[in-house]
């Protein structure tokens, strides 16, 4: 299971970059480059660059306030 609310498409260009997302958190963890990561995945508009790396993984601070029903 994916465990991060990443959007589907660009908020800008409406580019699909949902799944991109894994491959590059993995990469830029492994102790790649964020800029050379990019590029190799594609993304050369500073919208979806933006998105990428802008993002910050709240789900698990969202998920500790669910409601149990």
């Amino acid at each position: 299971m994916i465990n991060t609310i990443i959007p589907l498409r660009c908020f800008g260009c409406g580019k699909p970059v949902g799944h991109l997302w894994e491959t590059y958190k993995e990469r830029v963890a492994n102790g790649e480059n964020s800029k050379d990561v990019l590029d190799a995945l594609g993304l050369e508009r500073y919208c979806c660059r933006g998105l990428f790396v802008g993002h910050v993984d709240l789900i698990d601070s969202i998920v500790r306030f669910k409601k149990n029903s």
